[in-house]
């Protein structure tokens, strides 16, 4: 049920729409960009740059919120340059300009996200456990756009995709316009200054844990539809296979606001480390196997969905009052900018040789490697 005094159905249709965004450029661009003529490490590159934006300007529009207290001036502001600067790509297909576009373009598609996830957990306030409950219309959203795309793509060339892309960014834009800044912000009177709060241990290593599972998704964003084409799947199928992982999330985010409380953050992360593990060893091993490609999937519930409710969860118990902002960007910026960034350009350059299976090795040995981490610093 939608929550009493919270705007659930406006910040619901902004996730919604994002989501949608989301479902068509990460399965399908590297798709578009391979129809294109690039090249495996091009591909990989430019995807890297869409990425690497996110490890400066979430903070940079964190600071500007944290300072004047109007996350969702930003959020719209951010959500109409973005699509302004996406529809650039349209008058040209060099790689000098498509890696132009994507640099600017995300530039102000990465303020969104950051800043209206503080907005959401401010308008929940002291019920920010029921975040999933929003957030799982962002993942019906992408299994919509995902399986539809895909059966379109069946008929029709990846040409397409931009035209998508861009009819969902000027959707985010609109439903911005309807979303209420949240009154709450700024009611914290004690400040930690950030730097001091940066400097524990367990801070730290929750970012670097965000960082290297982020990293171990590069392959799975960047290659997961080439490569499956590679091994004979339609595109209607493989549309269908990034859907069953959203699906799959969806549940899982039904069930977080139960398994929060009870079983506590640094379990359920470390639980998350273990089946992303597994995930990409399945992936990488065996990807003429369609069953265990669809358990696979559903480990999504795993690698993204209990994990990224856990650290949103993290995030606002450790970052609070002014810092609330700079904490969403940073965690942004660490984990999907500096994390996926390095991930595409490692999958990228190592994709032909070694090749797949060792790609998606390297992507489970940093996931183990985060566990250990958690393992160690993290607080219970």
């Amino acid at each position: 049920m939608p929550l009493k005094n919270t705007p659930y159905w406006r910040l619901s249709g902004f996730y919604f729409f994002y989501f949608i965004a989301l479902g068509v450029l990460v399965p399908y661009w590297g798709l578009y960009l391979q129809w294109q003529g690039f090249s495996a490490r091009e591909i990989g590159e430019l995807t890297a740059i869409l990425l690497a934006t996110r490890i400066v300007a979430p903070n940079v529009w964190g600071w500007i919120a944290d300072h004047h207290g109007k996350s969702m001036q930003i959020v719209r502001f951010a959500s109409l340059a973005a699509t302004i600067a996406f529809a650039t790509i349209l008058f040209d297909n060099s790689y000098l300009w498509i890696a132009l576009v994507m640099l600017v373009f995300s530039f102000f598609w990465n303020a969104s996200l950051p800043q209206f996830e503080s907005t959401t957990l401010q308008h929940l306030g002291d019920h920010s456990h029921h975040y999933s409950k929003i957030r799982l219309w962002g993942s019906i959203g992408f299994i919509i756009i995902v399986v539809a795309l895909g059966s379109l793509l069946e008929h029709f060339d990846a040409s397409i995709v931009p035209y998508f892309m861009l009819a969902s960014l000027a959707a985010i834009w609109l439903v911005s316009l309807t979303v209420p800044e949240s009154a709450s912000r700024h009611l914290h009177i004690n400040h930690e200054p950030i730097l001091k709060v940066l400097k524990r241990p367990e801070i730290l290593a929750f970012l670097a844990i965000c960082l290297l599972i982020q990293l171990s998704h590069g392959p799975y964003y960047t290659f997961y539809t080439i490569y499956l084409e590679q091994h004979g799947y339609s595109r209607s199928l493989i549309g269908q296979l990034w859907a069953l992982g959203v699906i799959a999330e969806v549940i899982i985010f039904l069930f977080m606001h139960h398994w929060l409380p009870r079983y506590g953050i640094r379990k359920i992360l470390l639980v998350s480390l273990l089946l992303s593990t597994l995930r990409w060893l399945i992936i990488g091993f065996y990807p003429d196997s369609l069953p265990l490609l669809l358990f696979a999937q559903l480990l999504h519930a795993a690698s993204f969905g209990t994990f990224h409710a856990a650290a949103i969860a993290w995030i606002h118990k450790h970052f609070v009052g002014k810092n609330k902002g700079r904490g969403q960007a940073l965690y942004s910026s660490v984990s999907f900018g500096m994390g996926g960034a390095i991930g595409s350009l490692f999958s990228g350059y190592f994709w032909l040789s070694p090749g797949p299976t060792f790609t998606f090795s390297m992507a489970a040995f940093a996931t183990i490697i985060a566990f250990f981490i958690g393992l160690r610093w993290l607080k219970p």
